[in-house]
Formats: C-alpha cells, sequence, structure tokens
C-alpha cells in the first residue's frame, strides 16, 4: 500500500488528509527551521535594547525614564502587524538589502526585515523582564556593594544584574516560546516560516484544513517540550534558592 491509498477516500476538507506531505514534506521541515531562527535570533537581539530600557526606566532623569517608558508604552500597545507594516514598508524601503539566500532558503533581504520589527517588540516585553528582575533583587545588596566602596554602576553591574539576570532567565526562556508563536506574523512578508509554509501548500493542493493541522502540530511540538523544560529548570531554580 502506497502512501497516497492512506488517504484516496478522504476529502480535501478532511482534517487528517496528509496526502501532501510526500510532496511538501520538506518544506515543513525548512518552516521548522525557518521559525526557530527568526524566534532565537531575534530575542537575543532583544536582549541588549531591552537591557539599556530597563537601565532608563530605572533612571533618576525624567527624559530618559520618559523615553523608555514611551517606547515601551508604544510597542506593548500596538499590533505586530502594524509594527512590521511600517518596519518593512518603511524603514526598510529606503535601506537596500542584498537579495542573496540564507543556508539556501532564507531570503535575507526579507528575514533581517522581520528579525529587527520581532527584536523591537520583544524587547519591550524583554525590558520589563529586566526592570522586574532588578527591582526584585533585595536592596540590602546595592547597600552593602556601595558600603564596599564600589560607585553605584559598578554596584550594578557587579553585584545586582548577575542576581538578577538569575531571576529573568524562566521569563527569558519563556519570551522565546511566545516568539515562536509571534514569529506567525511574517508570513504577510513572504518569510517561508511554518504558517506560510501552511498557506503555500493548502493553496497549491487545494487541502483546505490539514496543513493548517500539521502547522498546529508544529508548533505544539516546538513549545510543549519547552514550555515544561522551562518548569523543570524554575523548580531547580527554586530549589538551588532554598538550599
Amino acid at each position: 500500500m502506497s502512501w497516497n491509498d492512506l488517504f484516496v477516500n478522504m476529502d480535501n476538507t478532511n482534517f487528517f488528509n496528509f496526502s501532501f506531505l510526500p510532496k511538501y514534506g520538506s518544506a515543513f521541515v525548512r518552516g521548522f527551521e525557518y521559525t526557530l531562527l527568526l524566534a532565537v535570533v531575534s530575542v537575543l537581539l532583544a536582549v541588549i535594547p531591552a537591557l539599556l530600557l530597563a537601565m532608563m526606566r530605572l533612571s533618576k532623569v525624567k527624559p530618559i525614564k520618559w523615553f523608555a517608558g514611551a517606547y515601551i508604552a508604544v510597542f506593548r500597545s500596538t499590533p505586530m502587524l502594524v509594527q512590521l507594516s511600517i518596519i518593512y514598508f518603511g524603514l526598510f524601503h529606503y535601506i537596500t538589502l542584498p537579495r542573496t539566500l540564507l543556508f539556501g532558503f532564507i531570503a535575507v533581504n526579507r528575514f533581517i526585515p522581520g528579525v529587527v520589527a520581532l527584536a523591537l517588540n520583544s524587547s519591550a516585553y524583554v525590558a520589563e523582564i529586566f526592570r522586574a528582575g532588578i527591582l526584585a533583587v533585595d536592596k540590602g545588596q546595592t547597600e552593602a556593594a556601595r558600603s564596599l566602596g564600589l560607585s553605584s554602576w559598578q554596584s550594578m553591574r557587579l553585584v545586582v544584574l548577575p542576581q538578577a539576570i538569575k531571576n529573568v532567565l524562566p521569563a527569558l526562556a519563556n519570551e522565546v516560546v511566545t516568539m515562536v508563536k509571534e514569529s506567525s506574523i511574517c508570513s504577510v512578508l513572504g518569510m517561508a516560516e511554518i504558517m506560510y509554509t501552511a498557506q503555500t501548500v493548502s493553496g497549491n493542493s487545494y487541502i483546505t484544513l490539514a496543513p493548517y493541522v500539521l502547522a498546529a502540530l508544529v508548533y505544539f511540538c516546538i513549545n510543549y517540550p519547552a514550555s515544561k523544560a522551562i518548569e523543570a529548570i524554575e523548580r531547580r531554580m527554586r530549589r538551588g534558592d532554598k538550599q
């Protein structure tokens, strides 16, 4: 019995009509790789500006504090699709990117605007994560560091930030999981991630539901194990703190 024989009596609207897999299976594998790359690179690029924004939010200089607050408010209060459209059709309209392929299937001229948009959006959320982590460090730590002769910057860099980063690691991991799902918005730019692949396969094969069911399963297989791993790390960190 061949693969296609398994689906010979299935309608194109059937949830489990995966007869497209022999032809398009490799496209879903590439979509999986594209999605992971988008999510991980975006969060990594968001970390440094997010840390700067968190420090600015804690600043006593009002213009600096206001600017960071305004940035976070704008990116957290507007839809990702709007941000992506403004960055792609606005900012990158004036920036010429090479029309080359990364790893043989990632179009650089689309990947970079997508990553920039995701990173700018993620930095607004990660900044609040960092700010909460810094505020969670006991003020006595800073006072002890200052009493030892450290400056405010040295106290923050050597004493407070290492403890804050430990506090926010699980939340940062959760942001990667969130970004895996948020990256689906990049399908509107023609980025060949999971959602775009599902749309393309559905259009080409006329199988309307199963490609989206497979996309949902792929997202689940990425995010559910990742979420469980994050929970395990959090439990381990709590045990370490108690000890």
